[in-house]
């Protein structure tokens, strides 16, 4: 087969305010290449404020979500052009998954087969993840020679008990899909056939909220995690009181179709935001 475009190693498509978003390079199980990583930059800019989206899934075509770093291509011949060309791999990897982690709009990984290595990373950076239980999840960088970089061991460490996680590193076994949600690397391990209906169920009960408040609580999820207690509430504070700048009107529409209306229940569902004022 013949080298893949650049412009070819990330698709994407837009249903119903879904955006499908897809590593596309299924002859190398979805490994990330320099090329994947700068195309997957310039789709998450197109995507990020597109009035059409308000979900971003991202998944894997064939049978793979990312089988982590092109050896070749990422790791043996970025080294061949010294330190340079290291860093700036390494630049246009982490920046994509700091743009995804940091996404204005909610995320999910669905995960539809092997995740390894340098996957781990947009994993972690999507809000939320799914996977199909026979998928595969590894750190097998212990097998040859080097340590779960790329911030993979970091990623094992926040998402699972540190027993867990110190095993996962240091032996280099893989984990079902299953298995990865009883271990906290995802949200729900599904049968293949059933896992992107259940995506799209989430993806739509999201999109029902409203995008301003989502936001901000992705966000502080992300950063109460650094902070103390007293620190995470003066945070806390300060960005509910951003987000009434941004979006004043949703908290008193939120409230008067409870208090008022008696149209909906807090706990049982969302308020219904296309009447409130923009």
């Amino acid at each position: 087969m013949s080298e893949r475009a650049e412009e070819d190693t990330v698709s994407y498509e837009i249903e119903n305010r879904i955006a499908w978003v897809k590593f596309n390079r299924p002859e190398k199980r979805n490994c990330m290449s320099p090329k994947l990583n700068r195309q997957m930059l310039r789709v998450l800019d197109k995507l990020e404020y597109d009035d059409t989206v308000g979900v971003l899934v991202l998944t894997g075509e064939g049978t793979a979500w990312s089988a982590g770093m092109d050896l070749k291509e990422y790791f043996r011949e970025t080294e061949a052009q010294g330190l340079a060309g290291t860093r700036g791999a390494q630049r246009e990897a982490y920046t994509w998954w700091k743009r995804l982690r940091w996404f204005q709009k909610p995320t999910i990984a669905m995960v539809n087969g092997w995740c390894f290595g340098g996957g781990y990373g947009p994993l972690y950076a999507c809000d939320l993840a799914y996977a199909a239980e026979d998928a595969q999840f590894g750190l097998s960088e212990v097998n040859w020679g080097i340590l779960p970089g790329g911030g993979a061991t970091k990623v094992a460490f926040e998402l699972m008990p540190f027993r867990k996680a110190m095993y996962h590193a240091m032996l280099g076994e893989n984990l079902t899909g299953a298995q990865a949600a009883e271990e906290g690397l995802v949200n729900e391990a599904l049968p293949a056939d059933k896992l992107k209906a259940r995506v799209t169920e989430v993806a739509t009960k999201l999109l029902e909220k409203n995008p301003w408040t989502l936001k901000a609580t992705k966000d502080a999820m992300r950063r109460v995690g650094e902070m103390t207690y007293e620190n995470a509430e003066d945070y806390l504070i300060r960005a509910q009181e951003a987000l009434n700048f941004f979006d004043g009107e949703a908290r008193k529409e939120g409230m008067k179709q409870f208090l008022d209306d008696k149209t909906y229940k807090p706990g049982l569902g969302s308020y219904d935001t296309s009447k409130q004022k923009s």
